[in-house]
Order: structure tokens, then C-alpha cells, then sequence
């Protein structure tokens, strides 16, 4: 193997862990932070998945949790950023079609979701009523345009594999459609719990806390569609004359 040769094969794995660090950095410190809010006593002792006596914000909005928090996020958006463009590099190269437009919205709605994250950790913990307007709104707008753009991934993976006849990525497409579906579903149930319910906090947290587990874990199958098909980038320099 060339030097060459060994220069490709280590970018094309530097590539195809995005997925993993896209996914993995925000449940790894989202965590992180739960569990030191808790022995800090900013939170209570809860498990949020069952119980939902905290929300995700609150584990990053106090000392020192947040200084786990905050990074994480912040670094988050730039990996999402990558993330969606080399997707739809991904999607036009395995459509066999590299000038074309395919992933061109699905670009455009992740990075927004991508940049309604920055707007979220910047006003997260602020307690002006305009800031926690914008904190509410640039977390609706997170997850918002995140599903969808990972509903166009899902959808335009199924048609190409279909096309070109590979089961393997069909399979993990169709599971990543059932976690960028299953929010909707969770919202419809979110509405109808603040409805009925006289304190629809707790279950709101726990949809919550469902709703972000399953929109990383999707991130993290898409390694598995690049592993399985290949996928590796090239960069490219030129100089005119």
C-alpha cells in the first residue's frame, strides 16, 4: 500500500465518524450533565426518562454542569453543519448523480436546525423573559427542522437504495423514518398530556427527553449506510497558473 493509498483510507475513516461524534457528543453530554447536576444538587435525583422531574435545559443551565453543557452544544452545531453537506454529497454520489440537486432542501433545513441550536445554548439559563422566549424558540426550531431534514435523508436514501438495489442501507433508511416519525407522534401525544392534565410538566420532560434520544441515535445509523456503501471524501487544491 502506497503512502497515497494510506492517506485515503485514513481520510475515508475520519469521514464516516461525523455520524458518530454528531451523534454521540450531544447524549454523551447531556448525560455528563445530568448526572453532575445531580451530585451537585442543582437537580434532583431523577431518572428523566420515567419520572421527568427535570428537562434537558435544566441540567446545562447551572454550575458546573453547564460548562460541560454549553461546549458540547456549541461544538454540536458545526459537526451537524458537516454532517448534512456530506450527506447530500453522499445521497448524489450513491444516485450516480453529482451535479445534481438531490439533498439540496435537506441541507438548508438541518443547518438552520443546526444554527436554531447555537440560538438555544446562547440564551439557555438567562432569565429575562425575552431571553427565554428566544431560548423556547431556538429549541422548537432545533428539533423542527433537524426531523425534518432527516426525514428528506430517510426518504431520498429508501428511493436511491431501492434503485440500486441494496437491502442493507433500505433496512437502516426505514429504521431511521421510524425515529424521525415517532416525534411527530410524540408531540400529538405532548398536546393532548397539556390539555388534560393538571401538571403535564413530567410527562412533557419525559417526551422531551424521548424526543432528543431518538433524533441522536439516527445520527449515529447513518454510519452504518456510509460504511456499508463506501463512503470516503476527497479534497481537492488547485492553483491557476
Amino acid at each position: 500500500m502506497t503512502t497515497s493509498d494510506r492517506a485515503k483510507n485514513t481520510n475515508a475513516m475520519l469521514i464516516r465518524f461525523i455520524p458518530l461524534i454528531t451523534g454521540l457528543l450531544p447524549i454523551i453530554a447531556i448525560h455528563t450533565s445530568l448526572f453532575v447536576a445531580i451530585n451537585t444538587g442543582s437537580i434532583p435525583a431523577c431518572i428523566p426518562y420515567i419520572d421527568g422531574f427535570t428537562s434537558i435545559s435544566a441540567t446545562g443551565r447551572y454550575e458546573p454542569a453547564s460548562f460541560i453543557f454549553k461546549p458540547a452544544m456549541l461544538s454540536e452545531w458545526v459537526f451537524m453543519v458537516v454532517y448534512w453537506l456530506f450527506n447530500a454529497a453522499w445521497l448524489r454520489s450513491l444516485a450516480d448523480d453529482p451535479n445534481g440537486r438531490i439533498g439540496r432542501w435537506m441541507v438548508v433545513s438541518g443547518i438552520t436546525g443546526a444554527l436554531a441550536l447555537v440560538l438555544y445554548v446562547t440564551f439557555l439559563g438567562a432569565q429575562v423573559p425575552f431571553y427565554e422566549f428566544m431560548r423556547r424558540f431556538g429549541v422548537y426550531l432545533y428539533f423542527l427542522f433537524s426531523v425534518i431534514a432527516q426525514i428528506m435523508l430517510a426518504w431520498n436514501t429508501l428511493v436511491i437504495a431501492k434503485r440500486r438495489e441494496l437491502p442493507s442501507v433500505q433496512r437502516i433508511a426505514r429504521w431511521q423514518m421510524f425515529l424521525a416519525l415517532t416525534p411527530f407522534a410524540l408531540g400529538a401525544l405532548n398536546l393532548i398530556l397539556k390539555v388534560t392534565l393538571e401538571n403535564p410538566d413530567p410527562p412533557e420532560n419525559v417526551i422531551e427527553w424521548i424526543f432528543a434520544l431518538l433524533m441522536h441515535v439516527y445520527f449515529l445509523l447513518t454510519w452504518f449506510n456510509w460504511r456499508a456503501t463506501g463512503f470516503d471524501g476527497r479534497f481537492t487544491v488547485w492553483m491557476k497558473e
